[in-house]
Order: structure tokens, then C-alpha cells, then sequence
């Protein structure tokens, strides 16, 4: 495209930055939750959500999740800069207009991570697990886990939550602040199979330090719905072999992604574990395109992150900041020019 002159640049509304704790007092599960179901229940093209991209350097890198919004609003981009070196890492949220192609807000991301991760698994959990007061088992005891927990908490009622974490001041740790936060009766418990023994719904975010699956196929019951978000890539474990081999649907954020970049597919490949027929879109799962074919089906949702679910959430967090005056409006921005 050519130089445009300066009588080409159109008017729009000064960019908004929101930072970590303006992210922290306008962050609502029921609403992020519903912004993802409306998203994930239309129509989402794969040229909508592309493949993340990385640039890499000496113990450092940058990467970039794009997406546009099927909800006409915005598009959008996260870059997470990350160095191994120093332990550090930045996140980032540009939300662009759809009509006006202006600069609409920039976000730290940092938070968003944990929302976006939680209220999509709870609008799988929703779609897949029975209309009933849920039996809940959560192995892990970090934030994710946590994070998990009070997602679920705030869309469906649950009946039970048994936690197990390798450490015992860890998951006593957890079971008091849920207790605390929430009216829910949350109990430590001393294996992974205690946790899992009765489950309507079992709620993985750990990973052992060897890297070894922290969820096991023959613990699972008939009619269990799964949800592991702890193991992302390749030499990275959460769920054994049987577990997936077990799942009448193995439902996926992005498909490819979970079916070629993450071990537990990769184990199940190399085992000789058909999955590809089984493996299907969280978009067809709650837009009902795909269903769960009996009670006794067994499904596991597994999850790498999405930039749909980054721009949504940002979407959201947008909306309510404008209601409530919240976040610094920019003194200068970027100036949309007509091409």
C-alpha cells in the first residue's frame, strides 16, 4: 500500500490501557464465561484463530496469538515476551476496532491467562458434564487449579471437591482459601485416585517434575468428563495413554495444536492410540454440532490456550471498564489512515 495524506486519517475514541489491577477489579466469571460460550457456539473459522508464532533468540522469545472476534467488536493480538535467562515475562493485549480499525485498547495480559483458561474449560465442563449438582476432583493446587475450581463454582452447583496435590501443605493450602472464597466444602485428599473416586468431573492443572502423567485411565468411572490444561507441549505430561484411549471425544480449543504440539497426544500416537477420529473442536462441541452420545462416554477436554479466548475476555474486561470509567485513557495513539 502507498503513502496516504494526512486528510485520510480518521477520528476514533482514545485508546484505553488497563493495567493488571484495573484487570484484577473488573475480572467476573459469569460474564467471561458467557463472552466465550457465545464465542465458541458460533461460527469460528480456522483463518480466524491462526497458529501462534514464535521468535526466538538467546535464551528469550516472543510470541504472538491473533485472532478476530466473532462478535464483530474487535481483533486482536497477545505477545508474551519471555526471557529463560532472567525468568521474566510481559503480556500484552491489543484490541483493534472491526469498523474503524482504530486502536481500541491495550491490556496486561497477565491476568487474562488465567481467566481465559478457566472459563473456556467451564463452558466445556458445562456442555459436557450432567444437569446435575457436580462431584468435582482437582488435582493440582496452584493457580490454574484454583482458578478452575472458581470458574466451575460460578456457573454450576457443586455437590463435592476432593483435592490431592503431591504435597500435603499445599493442598491443605488450597482446600482453606476455596473453603474461604466460596461456600463450598473443599477436602484434601492423600492420592490422585482418592481425588478422582466418584467424580462427575475431574479437573487436572499439574504436572510431576519428571514430567510423568498425573492422571491415570484406569482410575477414571464411566460418564467422567476430564479437563487437562497443565501440558501444552511436547515433552510436556499430564494424562496417561489410556486416558485418552478411554475418551469417546476428545475435545480440543485447537485441534491441531493439541494433536500434534502437546506429549500426551504425541504418547498417545506413538502407542498406537487413534485419536484423530475422536478428536473434535470446542467449537462444534458447544455450538452442538457434536454431542456426547451416552451418559457412560467418558470425555476429556484438553486445552492449550487460544487467542479467540484472549480477545474475547479482553472484549469483555473492554466493555466493563467503559461502563465503569476505569483504566487511563492515552494521550496519543495510533491513527488510523484510509488506504
Amino acid at each position: 500500500m502507498g503513502t496516504s495524506h494526512p486528510d485520510a486519517a480518521i477520528a476514533v475514541p482514545p485508546t484505553l490501557f488497563l493495567s493488571d489491577a484495573d484487570v484484577a477489579g473488573l475480572a467476573d466469571w459469569p460474564l467471561a464465561i458467557r463472552a466465550l460460550r457465545q464465542a465458541y457456539a458460533g461460527h469460528v473459522s480456522p483463518a480466524m484463530v491462526p497458529p501462534r508464532s514464535m521468535a526466538r533468540g538467546d535464551g528469550l522469545w516472543l510470541r504472538a496469538l491473533t485472532a478476530v472476534s466473532p462478535s464483530g467488536g474487535h481483533l486482536g493480538c497477545k505477545l508474551i515476551s519471555a526471557s529463560m535467562t532472567h525468568r521474566r515475562a510481559s503480556y500484552l493485549i491489543s484490541l483493534f476496532d472491526q469498523t474503524t480499525m482504530g486502536l481500541s485498547a491495550l491490556i496486561d495480559g497477565n491476568r487474562i491467562t488465567g481467566i481465559r483458561t478457566a472459563a473456556t474449560a467451564a463452558v466445556a465442563v458445562d456442555t459436557a458434564a450432567p444437569q446435575r449438582p457436580l462431584r468435582v476432583a482437582v488435582i493440582g493446587a496452584g493457580f490454574e487449579a484454583r482458578g478452575l475450581l472458581l470458574a466451575l463454582a460460578s456457573v454450576r452447583e457443586l455437590a463435592a471437591v476432593q483435592v490431592f496435590s503431591p504435597t500435603p501443605a499445599s493442598r491443605e493450602r488450597f482446600a482453606a482459601d476455596m473453603r474461604s472464597q466460596t461456600s463450598l466444602e473443599v477436602v484434601p485428599v492423600a492420592s490422585p485416585q482418592d481425588a478422582v473416586r466418584g467424580a462427575d468431573v475431574v479437573l487436572c492443572a499439574a504436572r510431576s517434575r519428571d514430567e510423568s502423567p498425573v492422571l491415570r485411565g484406569e482410575w477414571l468411572e464411566p460418564g467422567m468428563t476430564v479437563v487437562s490444561v497443565g501440558s501444552t507441549l511436547p515433552e510436556q505430561r499430564e494424562v496417561d495413554e489410556q486416558v485418552l484411549a478411554r475418551a469417546a471425544l476428545i475435545v480440543a480449543d485447537m485441534v491441531d495444536e493439541v494433536a500434534h504440539d502437546t506429549g500426551d497426544l504425541l504418547a498417545a500416537h506413538l502407542a498406537g492410540i487413534d485419536v484423530s477420529s475422536r478428536l473434535v473442536s470446542l467449537s462444534d462441541f458447544v455450538s452442538g454440532q457434536v454431542v456426547r452420545q451416552n451418559a457412560f462416554d467418558i470425555v476429556v477436554y484438553k486445552s492449550v490456550g487460544s487467542a479467540l479466548q484472549d480477545v474475547v475476555t479482553a472484549e469483555m474486561l473492554l466493555a466493563r471498564a467503559r461502563e465503569q470509567g476505569i483504566g487511563t485513557p492515552l494521550a496519543h495513539s495510533i491513527v488510523p489512515v484510509s488506504k
